[in-house]
């Protein structure tokens, strides 16, 4: 997956998340992942919607948080 097309997939998920949603874990791999992981990080970061970035249970995924528990 292209940068430009992650960021549309994820622009999008942001988009339909209601208050309900606690977070969105996104995968991006983890041995040609570290471009996708830094393109979410660095895109992210300040994203209104966004708490925080996390990472996920491995190295191929990281988690938007939306809101605390």
């Amino acid at each position: 997956m292209f940068r430009d097309e992650a960021i549309k997939i994820i622009d999008k998920a942001l988009k339909q998340a209601d208050d309900s949603t606690y977070q969105i874990k996104l995968i991006h791999g983890y041995n040609r992942g570290t471009s996708l992981k830094d393109m979410i990080i660095d895109e992210y970061k300040y994203h209104p919607k966004v708490l925080r970035i996390q990472p996920g249970d491995n190295l191929g995924t990281t988690i938007l948080v939306l809101r605390e528990l």
